[in-house]
Formats: structure tokens, sequence, C-alpha cells
């Protein structure tokens, strides 16, 4: 809350150094009885007498006051019409003899084409919840006119034309940008929400071919490698990634299950019983392939027929 200077305050500030002296009577020296006086208000100047139009200028603003006091000096927020605030440039509070001094010198400048402009600033006390403007006495400046002036019944002087173009840094246009970037992610949006089903549904089509296609390459080649050298090991795996294929394929646990699950999952299929069961009799009936290289080999071959079988069956399923 603001309130009006009052007299007592005043009183109390600019006398903060006379009492002591006036109770010590006549008898003090001469340097106390001439010790120099707190402030009643505080003092503003300009540095320079005369301005010219936008020309800087500088603003001087003291306060001499008893160092209780919590003073606050305007800052760039404050009013300074018919000026302009630049910047400013403090100095840290001096106490001398029981006396603090706080200055400031701010930088204006002035488009007003007053012959005479007047500044005033105020100084805050700051005293509990309360504070206190303290106001300086105006300050002058005359301002510089430097067009002549004409009589009433001149005319006025022609103009001068200056159309050249100045060069412009150039600057990043940032509402444009956010703009631009704000409509690709609507797009984007639009886009996703109309045809992203379809999207997913080719994505899935090119993995699920692209898994097939991996798939029977791996397979044909442990089968070429069984039939050079009949090793059990390439035989069973290629039974093993067979199962791991359908397994993907149709996200089950076909991998984890015998032989004897597994034809019933497909619902005894002739030729997945015939080949697993042939597959089981040569690796775990300690059957060399040379004694059924007919039936191994069509085995096999009929694993990977019930394999694009099962590709075909899930694609036209799931409608991809």
């Amino acid at each position: 809350m603001t309130r009006p200077l009052l007299l007592p305050l005043l009183l109390a500030a600019g006398l903060a150094t006379a009492v002591p002296a006036a109770r010590a009577g006549t008898g003090q020296t001469a340097a106390a009885t001439t010790a120099v006086a707190a402030d009643s208000l505080p003092r503003g100047r300009f540095v320079q007498p005369a301005v010219r139009v936008g020309e800087l200028v500088e603003y001087e603003l003291t306060f001499r006051h008893a160092p209780g006091l919590n003073v606050v000096f305007p800052d760039s927020t404050a009013e300074y019409k018919p000026f302009e605030y630049v910047h400013r440039r403090y100095w840290p509070t001096r106490t001398r003899q029981g006396l603090s001094l706080d200055r400031c010198r701010y930088v204006l400048r002035t488009f007003a084409l007053d012959s005479v402009q007047q500044l005033r600033l105020p100084v805050t006390l700051l005293q509990g919840r309360d504070t206190v403007l303290l106001y300086t006495e105006p300050a002058s400046i005359r301002l510089v006119r430097t067009a002549p002036t004409l009589p009433p019944d001149a005319e006025l002087p022609p103009l001068r034309q200056n159309t050249a173009l100045l060069p412009v840094a150039e600057q990043f246009n940032y509402p444009y940008w956010l703009a631009a970037a704000a409509g690709v992610l609507v797009l984007a949006g639009v886009v996703w929400w109309t045809f992203g089903r379809n999207l997913r549904r080719r994505y899935q089509r090119y993995r699920m071919a692209r898994n097939h296609v991996y798939f029977l390459a791996q397979y044909a080649r442990h089968l070429e490698r069984f039939q050079l050298s009949r090793s059990l090991a390439n035989m069973e795996r290629a039974i093993t990634l067979w199962k791991n294929y359908l397994a993907r394929l149709e996200n089950n646990s076909l991998n984890t299950l015998t032989t004897k699950e597994i034809v019933r999952l497909y619902e005894g299929d002739a030729d997945v019983a015939t080949a697993l069961r042939l597959s089981d009799r040569v690796i775990y009936g300690n059957q060399l392939p040379d004694e059924a290289t007919e039936q191994t080999d069509h085995a096999l071959d009929s694993l990977r027929h019930f394999a694009d079988r099962r590709y075909a069956l899930v694609r036209a399923g799931r409608r991809v």
C-alpha cells in the first residue's frame, strides 16, 4: 500500500543528524556544525543542460538518508515520460559519518518536441508492510532544435526523397515454420486415421511374405545339406526350423509340443503325421537315413508343402 509523504517522517529523516548537534550546545567544534544532513527528498538532475531529439541523455538520482531506511530506486518499469528508458548504472550504498548515500545514473532519450522537458522520479521507502513514495523536484533540460524555425506564413521546404534500399539481415521465420509443422502433423494424423488400417495390413502382408521366403530359403538349404550328407543333425535342424516358423506364423507354441500334440493340433493331417513320425523313428530310433532315403526325402518335402498351405490359410484368414 502506497501512502503520501508524511511531514513527521521527513522531519525525522532530515534532522537525524541535527539532533546530536543541538544537544551538544555551542561548545561543539566547527567540523560537527558543518556536517552534511540527510535529504528530506531525493535529488535528481540532468548531467547535461541540453539534448537533441533521439540523443542519449544522462539523469542522475541521489538520496542521502539514515542508514536504517530501506530505499528502492526506480527500475526499467518505472514511468519516464516524456523520456524513454535505455539503461542504468548504479553504485553501492556508501555510509559515512552515520549517513548513507544511494546513487544511480539513468540513460534516457526523448522524441518529444517540447522546448523544455522535465522529469521527476520517485524513490520508495519500505516500512514494514507500507511503502512511501518520495518524489524529486522536477529537473529540466532544454531541447536543441536542428531545423530552422520558419515564419508562420512561409512554405515548407520540399522533402528530399531517398528510395534506395538498405540491406536487411535475414531472420528465421519461426511462426511460419511452426504453422507448417502443425499443418504437417495434422495432415499426417488425417492420413493415418483414414489409411492407417490399410497401411498396417500392407505392412503385415509384406512382413509375412518376407518371412515365408526366408523360411523357404533356409529350409531348402537344410534339405540340400541333408541329401548330400545324410546327417541326422541336418534333418533335425530342418524340422526345428519348420516348427519355429509355424509357431511364429500362427502365433502359438508349436515348437514346444510333442509329435502327438502337433498331429492333434492339425487334426491328424496325413502329411504332418507321416513326416513327423518318420523323423522321430529316424532320429530317436537310431535308424540310418540311407535305409529310408526316399521316405525321408518325401517326409521333409511334405513338411515344406504343409508350411506353404498354412501360410496361404493364415494370409487369407487375416485378409492381408
